[in-house]
């Protein structure tokens, strides 16, 4: 099997891209974050593989570090996440966001890679948010974002970031600004207050 690939940089597409080693150049499908960390053509990159093999191919899958290798491997446990769906997924959230997802049901951030529908994204949610303790990014539950512990079924952050959604707020602006506010409070607070302060905010 193929753990890692160190060679010259060659042709990079969307999906894929080609690392010539000693004269042999290998495909290896990666994530546009992968891709766009690669160094221009033909300079040395290294890359860090997952070899799957088929009756019909050999594919090798890249990762431009072990966390997002570790990523690929466990939401390729889930079923209906195939390989090209992973990496839509690592494509779309990076390890933070990914925790942040399951930790608090986030099935909209979910459905925003390529491949993943509403059904397929509560899957994820419902089979990984025990497993992610320990992931590259955090761990779920229990996932420490800014000093706040995200529960397991999302809690108050995730009410919270339903109501101000609600409200017409992305949860993109509103869940950092929800973090900041349970900070403030230590955790705590009820979800009235929550909601109020975070309002205070994200209407200055």
């Amino acid at each position: 099997m193929i753990a890692q690939l160190t060679g010259l940089v060659g042709q990079v597409e969307a999906d894929r891209c080609v690392i010539d080693v000693g004269g042999v150049g290998y495909l290896v499908q990666a994530s546009t974050r992968t891709l766009s960390a690669l160094p221009q053509a033909p300079e040395v990159a290294r890359v860090l593989v997952e070899t799957v093999v088929r009756e019909d191919a050999i594919l090798l899958y890249g990762f431009i570090d072990a966390a997002e290798r570790s990523w690929f491997r466990l939401l390729t446990t889930v079923q209906g996440v195939g390989a090209k769906v992973a990496l839509a997924i690592l494509s779309t959230l990076s390890a933070s966001e990914l925790i942040a997802a399951i930790g608090t049901g986030d099935k909209s951030g979910l459905t925003r890679a390529a491949g993943v529908g509403a059904r397929l994204a509560q899957r994820i949610v419902t089979e990984l948010r025990d497993k992610c303790e320990g992931m590259p990014g955090g761990g779920a539950p229990g996932a420490v974002m800014a000093g706040v512990t995200v529960t397991g079924n999302g809690g108050v952050m995730s009410d919270a970031l339903l109501a101000l959604s609600g409200l017409g707020f992305r949860r993109a602006e509103a869940q950092p600004v929800v973090v900041r506010v349970m900070e403030r409070l230590d955790g705590g607070g009820d979800l009235d207050v929550i909601i109020r302060e975070s309002l205070k905010e994200l209407a200055r």
